[in-house]
């Protein structure tokens, strides 16, 4: 099992950073993998909903139907499906007070599958840590 993490403080109350990190209609400006909502925008994420997504890491496409395992406003979702070849894969998204006015992010991916090891393995993780890298960081300037 792969897993990899990124983190960015904003200069934003915590229930703004929250209100737009968990609106899945600013994926698009922010969400590097993201390539687009498989059906209708959704209007919110609420525990146990599906929504399917397109992503995209290595250059592949990737259908994954989403499951929102937890949602607990304004701090914390997790997100859960599988996608091609059976790989499994959850994201979960924790929005926390900095202590300063400000707010810290922090994004955790994990992967899972028999295509997820050596080499592979390797190359998907590496993805991952540079693309949630990439995406707080627009995050953050939509935010800030």
């Amino acid at each position: 099992m792969g897993k990899v993490s990124a983190e960015v403080n904003i200069e934003a109350p915590q229930e703004t950073v929250w209100e737009a990190i968990s609106n899945p209609a600013d994926y698009e400006k922010w969400l590097t993998i993201h390539t687009k909502w498989k059906e209708e925008t959704p209007e919110a994420f609420v525990q146990g909903a599906q929504v399917a997504e397109v992503v995209t890491m290595l250059g592949m496409a990737n259908t994954i139907t989403w499951t929102v395992d937890e949602f607990e406003v304004p701090s914390r979702m997790r997100i859960s499906g599988t996608g091609m070849a059976g790989v499994k894969t959850a994201f979960t998204l924790i929005v926390g007070s900095d202590g300063n006015g400000g707010s810290k992010v922090e994004m955790d991916a994990e992967f899972e599958g028999q295509m997820i090891v050596g080499a592979l393995g390797a190359a998907v993780e590496k993805d991952a840590k540079e693309q949630l890298e990439q995406s707080l960081e627009k995050f953050s300037g939509l935010v800030s």
